[in-house]
This record gives structure tokens, sequence and C-alpha cells, in this order.
């Protein structure tokens, strides 16, 4: 149901029944290694290409959350993924090997809730019984397709950020045990006219700060309403700008109720420059880290706003800027029925 101007409110409250969060060895000496279900040793996954190792993951997140709901394949009315590779082809290999009916998105590193609220809105229509929505990155493919390869050793700037290696997927369903899914909203394209592919966090921020004032907005609510709000990637530097960004607006967000996936992914002796990035760091941590304390109950409401950065090679070789958006969703821990 529309609410506001470009916000959705979902009064069936769809559950996400289950979860599946895969990592590379980096992600397992990350600050959140507990809360993925598998961790690779290696960044091949035994493949010939990381092209293939990302698909893989994407599948292994897909079968896991899958398995942990008690379905079969067969039972999946839809399959929402996306991925940062040319014509998604991650996602789309890997649909063809889930076999379910598949919508495949891009929005970059904000998928994970573009595909979320997408999901959420199909069950609560009763268009679906079960969505299997997820998306995946690795760390070797984005690198080789949007800035250098990793053999290449080039140098980076300290706002540059590590592409998350790993994959998340959730099922969707009408009702059951597990966080419920109220309300999101659909971001607007935002451009600054920044084109430095080594600085997505300050690209990304006017984004993830023009969805959260679109929330308040078309919710009627403030910032003190959820117990956490949580962007996509942002890195320390884009973190920073959206802070002094919001309090310009007039919304000040207590410091330990603001914070970015690109933040809680890594430990603090990793060298990842400005922090996370890629389509498996909002999905991995959202999946994960924050459904798990969601569920024990050291919060009731979240709000996820999932950012990404919509540029491509062609656009960055044609001195293009950098167009930029964000997708919230907000979740509520659940009662068990």
């Amino acid at each position: 149901m529309l609410k506001g101007h470009q916000s959705w409110v979902f009064p069936s409250k769809p559950t996400i029944l289950s979860t599946g969060t895969i990592g590379g060895p980096f992600e397992a000496q990350g600050k959140i290694a507990n809360d993925f279900d598998i961790l690779h040793s290696d960044i091949w996954l035994g493949q010939d290409s990381f092209e293939k190792a990302e698909k893989v993951m994407l599948e292994e997140a897909c079968n896991r959350a899958v398995e942990k709901a008690q379905l079969q394949k067969g039972d999946i009315n839809y399959l929402i993924t996306g991925d940062l590779m040319n014509q998604i082809i991650s996602s789309s290999f890997a649909a063809r090997t889930i076999g379910s009916p598949y919508l495949g998105v891009f929005g970059a590193c904000s998928t994970s809730m573009e595909g979320l609220a997408l999901a959420a809105q199909l069950i609560d229509s009763q268009s679906a019984k079960y969505v299997l929505t997820g998306t995946c990155s690795h760390n070797a493919t984005a690198e080789k397709q949007y800035r250098y390869p990793t053999e290449y050793g080039s140098q980076k700037p300290p706002t540059a950020q590590w592409t998350v290696t790993g994959a998340a997927a959730a099922v969707v369903a009408p009702n059951g045990t597990g966080p419920k899914i109220t309300s999101a909203t659909i971001g607007r394209v935002v451009d600054m006219g920044l084109t430095d592919p080594f600085n997505m966090g300050a690209a990304m921020a006017p984004a993830a700060v023009d969805t959260i004032q679109s929330h308040f907005r078309d919710m009627r609510i403030g910032p003190d309403y959820y117990d956490l709000i949580a962007t996509g990637d942002l890195g320390k530097v884009g973190h920073q700008i959206a802070t002094k960004l919001l309090k310009k607006h007039g919304f000040s967000i207590r410091e330990e109720a603001f914070t970015d996936c690109g933040l809680l992914i890594y430990d603090d002796h990793q060298e990842v420059l400005s922090g996370g990035s890629g389509c498996a760091c909002c999905a991995t941590v959202t999946y994960g880290h924050l459904l798990n304390r969601l569920l024990k109950g050291e919060w009731n409401r979240i709000l996820v706003v999932a950012t990404g950065a919509l540029l491509s090679p062609i656009s960055f070789q044609q001195n293009e800027s950098i167009p930029c958006i964000a997708h919230a969703v907000a979740i509520e821990r659940g009662v068990n029925e």
C-alpha cells in the first residue's frame, strides 16, 4: 500500500522465514564472522574463475535459505537477485541452476534492500506465497571490472573501500516465525557530480540521506522510532558525510543508533581503508548480524538503507559522474506464531 510519495506499507507484515549468508576468507577474519552460515577459506571456491566463484556463493546462499525454511526449491514462486557484474551474470547464471521464476534487478550495492522490498510487495499483494531474494559480490570480480585487477597491485587512497566477498539470501513468506517487514521507501537517483570511483562513500551519502528523509516524511515518524538505522556501505567517509547532512536537515540521530554495514563487517586490524562495500556487504550484515541481534531482542525496530552507485566501466571511461540511489526497508522483531 502506497504511503506518502515513495513509500510502501505492508499491512500483512511479511515474514523473513530464513536467511543464508556466505563469506570468504577475509570476511572470516572480521568482527561478525560468527554470523555467517558458511565461510570459505579459498576465494576461488574451487572454480577456474572468480566470476564462477561468485555465482557459486549466491547458489549456496539461496540453497541454505531454502533449507533453513524447510522448503523445497519448487515451493519458491519467484527468485529476485542482482549483482555488480555486467548484465548481472552471477545472478542469471545462478537462477539457471536454482530453476525458480526469475526477476533480475540491478541496484548496485542497494540491490539487497531493493530485492527485499519487492519480495515484501509480492507477498503483501498476495502475488506470491514464497519469494527468495538475494545478492552477491566478490572482491576480485569487482576490482577487475570497475577499477584494476588485484594482480596489478595499484595503490588506493584512504577514501577507497574493500568489496566484500560473499552472498546472502532470504526467504519471504506471508506468515511464520521470524522478523517482519513493515514498510519500505524506494529511493530516487541522486547525483552530486562526483566522478571518483575510489570515493563511493561520498558519492552515495546524499542518496542515503535523501531516502532516510523521505522515509521519515512519508511515514510521519522521526529518527527515534527506530532502535537502529543502518546504511548500506558508505564506509567511514560516507558515514561521516551522511551524519553531517542529516544534522544539517534537522535530523539528529543518536550515535549509537546510526551505523553503516561497511563499518561493521571488518575488524579494525584489517586494512580496508574506509570500510566494506559491494552488494554482499549490506546483504550479509543485514541477513546475518543485524537480524540475529534483532531476534535476540536487542532491538525491536531497525531501518536498513542499502546504498548503490549506478556507474559502469563505460560511464566512467566517458567521464560521467556517478548517479547513486538508496532503498530503505523497515524490519521489526517478530513474535512467534
